[in-house]
């Protein structure tokens, strides 16, 4: 067995990248002119929830911000699944807030995500507006995507958000596509991919790494590892290590400590720094936990995969805690005070949008104003 193919350690951050970046020779050089993804719509919103992306360290209290917003609108939203108010149910990402504040604190507005079925706290952290990310879980018209896309499905290209996705391991292609696409414009845009544990063995993801790398493509992979995939132990379903998929991909890989949102900022800011410079992907294996349910259907099916004694221990080291220690308790208190203004504002907003009109139903299932490309028949 080849020293790239042993087994590193999960517990130890390592590194698996050669020295410097290599000339592309097969992949998508910068295209000089070429068409550049529009962010000219509504613009990235820097005044947003999102954590502040400047200086050159984490702003430890806009972290606890983007952290404690993640947190009460998940506790939210679970009140208003209960309620009735959110129709279906949702996927909660209590106790993974430090993961989505850290890695977007390290990107600019121009940078790009991609996220899953979990997905709120990145979408958050990204910078969506609060009043239409409800609006849009509760199937408004003023919601995010006019209420269609719902709780799996939020996105703000405008913002860099390329969209939450039910689909396991289907933002991993996306991220790599709009990567790809930001070299052939010649930008420097990065774009992040967030998917869990279990999307690690899924066919889509792995080619992703194989061409992000081949290509030497801006792409940061995280994996948010909160030791479940779905109801299984990530030991009963990961053969080998997470890190481990880098490695057979010569690709850069790190785990760190995901309660920490200060750990996680300073190591997505290496990997972001590094790929925006040409360095190429990386991944960063996130260690978290889930405080709640899978979904929250399992509130109704008591599925018992844990027991409360597991869930304790998990939520021993809150990521939310751990950072709001960091800051004065005056300012704690300030900052808590207004998410839960923001909060009572998101939702009265939301509950005071129009409902969708069952007449609209069919409207914006397929794109329009697409034109032909030069030289090709529309006629058969």
């Amino acid at each position: 067995m080849s020293d790239r193919m042993a087994k590193p350690s999960a517990d130890t951050a390592w590194r698996a990248d050669p020295s410097g970046p290599r000339p592309r020779t097969g992949g998508p050089g910068p295209e000089a002119g070429g068409p550049d993804p529009d962010t000219s719509g509504s613009g990235p919103d820097t005044s947003g929830s999102g954590p502040d992306t400047g200086g050159s360290g984490p702003d430890a209290v806009a972290l606890y911000r983007a952290m404690r917003l993640i947190r009460r609108f998940e506790e939210r939203c679970v009140e208003l699944v209960k309620a009735g108010e959110i129709v279906g149910g949702i996927h909660p990402c209590t106790g993974q807030e430090a993961v989505a504040a850290g890695v977007c604190a390290a990107l600019r507005p121009d940078d790009v995500i991609t996220s899953t079925h979990r997905g709120h706290g990145h979408v958050l952290a990204k910078g969506a507006d609060l009043n239409r990310m409800t609006a849009e879980l509760m199937g408004r018209t003023t919601g995010l995507n006019k209420g269609r896309g719902g709780s799996m499905h939020a996105a703000d290209v405008g913002l860099g958000i390329l969209g939450a996705n039910g689909i396991v391991g289907a933002g991993a292609p996306i991220a790599t596509g709009a990567a790809w696409a930001a070299v052939r414009a010649g930008a420097d845009r990065v774009a992040v991919s967030f998917f869990g544990d279990g999307a690690v063995s899924q066919g889509v993801v792995l080619e992703s790494l194989n061409l992000a790398s081949l290509w030497r493509l801006p792409v940061l992979f995280v994996c948010e590892n909160n030791g479940y995939s779905s109801t299984v132990t990530v030991e009963d379903m990961v053969a080998g290590t997470i890190v481990g998929r880098a490695a057979a991909f010569g690709m850069s890989a790190e785990t760190v400590d995901g309660m920490d949102a200060e750990a996680v900022a300073a190591a997505a800011r290496r990997h972001v720094d590094r790929a925006r410079a040409g360095g190429g992907p990386a991944l960063l294996e996130c260690r978290t936990y889930r405080f709640d349910a899978h979904h929250t259907w399992e509130h109704r099916s008591f599925v018992r995969y844990r027991t409360p004694e597991q869930v304790k221990e998990g939520r021993r080291r809150d990521p939310v805690r751990i950072q709001g220690d960091r800051i004065p308790e005056g300012e704690r208190a300030r900052v808590d005070d207004e998410v839960e203004a923001a909060l009572d504002t998101a939702v009265r907003f939301a509950r005071d949008s129009p409902e969708p009109d069952p007449a609209d139903a069919l409207d914006h299932l397929y794109a329009t104003g697409l034109r032909p490309r030069a030289g090709v028949s529309t006629h058969a």
